[in-house]
């Protein structure tokens, strides 16, 4: 299995769908499935009959996974959606983001 381009935390640009050209930050990467969660983005609502536990009941709005395919890492330097390589730094491979050339993380 290769490495991680998109990772926990990172700041992503939607490039497709009822979102595209919003941003966000991933909250959890799915590997396994291909998806990741974004924060803010993709949000779905479910609607809740009241239980003893929830006894309101209500609206519940939360993001639901989206095909990483659909996502593209923002460009460290202008925000823009950027694809990512890795190089080999000081003995240590690193992210780094194609369009500017930037290191992403460390």
């Amino acid at each position: 299995m290769s490495a991680a381009k998109i990772k926990r935390g990172d700041t992503v640009v939607i490039r497709s769908g009822k979102d595209k050209g919003r941003t966000g930050t991933v909250m959890q990467v799915m590997p396994k499935d291909g998806k990741v969660l974004v924060q803010g983005v993709n949000v779905a609502a479910r609607h809740r009959k009241p239980t003893q536990a929830n006894p309101q009941g209500g609206i519940d709005r939360r993001e639901a996974p989206l095909a990483i395919c659909k996502v593209a890492l923002a460009d460290p330097k202008d925000g823009k959606p950027t694809r990512v390589r890795f190089e080999v730094k000081d003995g240590k491979k690193v992210r780094v983001a194609v369009k500017s050339g930037e290191t992403i993380d460390g």
